[in-house]
């Protein structure tokens, strides 16, 4: 069958410099077995498949798909799958406000005249990391111990473990073992998912970075690999979260993420009446139809 398909890059205004997800704008009829092939063909981070909603607020329901897994939210798909279903015609029930349904509920995406950011979802997993897996991401990150500043559980889905090091520079500078046995079994350090993050430090003939206050890298293990994510939208909700709350960092600011791939995502935290909100551009890049 037929079925109406997108390819949309997330967190940049010019293709081809952000993050691809795949969308299948009609998932009916669609087995587990079929949708988690699809999305292990497409080896993209995440392929979603859109659905019609099943809770009576919602505008539509997604299902977010690794090559590997199903997973319950996830952020860059979240603002890619709502600008596809946007650009096809979807007309949300609240104006200027969209509502998904998915894996943790309900997710509502504002609207501006040229970005969509989605309200970042509550965190089940906080607060500090155990010694005994701050060693281990040591080891698979290829660091000293006292390189790192900080380590904060920051999981709304994904299972994201967040490693602070000193500065923007020294998470550019991180080359993982992907081969280390912290990078083998359930994941990197128990989750599946590690970020890096470094605050970045203002500079002299910075000017056309000067929005962008932190540098952030992920890693993450799909389909037998360990691989980093270009621009990962989940983990920027959890992060923002952390550094806000902590103080390390106040609303709005921009983070930077795809560097050492050389992608240039940007990630846009915003902060209303105590909601975070993450935002980015999204732009269409591949359009036609599939065979499913």
């Amino acid at each position: 069958m037929q079925r109406r398909f997108s390819q949309v890059d997330v967190f940049s205004s010019s293709p081809y410099w952000g993050n691809p997800v795949a969308i299948v704008h009609d998932g009916l009829g669609l087995s587990d077995d079929s949708l988690q092939r699809f999305a292990h063909w497409t080896n993209l981070s995440e392929t979603t498949f859109l659905l019609p909603p099943s809770h009576p607020d919602a505008d539509y329901r997604v299902r977010i798909f690794t090559p590997g897994n199903e997973l319950p939210f996830a952020g860059h798909p979240t603002i890619g799958t709502c600008h596809a279903w946007l650009e096809a015609g979807g007309t949300p029930k609240m104006d200027g406000m969209v509502t998904q349904e998915c894996g943790v509920g309900l997710v509502k995406l504002r609207q501006t005249s040229n970005r969509l950011a989605f309200a970042a979802p509550p965190l089940i997993r906080s607060g500090p990391v155990a010694e005994a897996d701050i060693q281990k991401a040591c080891r698979f990150l290829r660091i000293e111990r006292d390189q790192v500043m900080d380590a904060q559980w920051a999981d709304n889905g994904p299972g994201w473990m967040v490693v602070m090091l000193e500065s923007a520079a020294a998470v550019l500078d991180v080359e993982p073992d992907t081969t280390a046995p912290e990078a083998s079994g359930v994941g990197i350090v128990g989750p599946a998912r590690v970020g890096v993050v470094g605050l970045r430090k203002p500079s002299m003939g910075d000017d056309a970075n000067r929005e962008v206050k932190v540098e952030v890298r992920a890693f993450f293990r799909a389909a037998g690999a360990v691989k980093e994510d270009p621009v990962t939208g989940s983990l920027n909700a959890a992060l923002a979260q952390w550094l806000l709350r902590s103080g390390q960092l106040s609303a709005p600011y921009v983070a930077s993420q795809g560097t050492a791939l050389g992608r240039s995502g940007r990630v846009y935290i915003d902060e209303d009446d105590g909601q975070i909100w993450v935002g980015g551009h999204a732009v269409t890049c591949v359009s036609g139809t599939v065979e499913l």
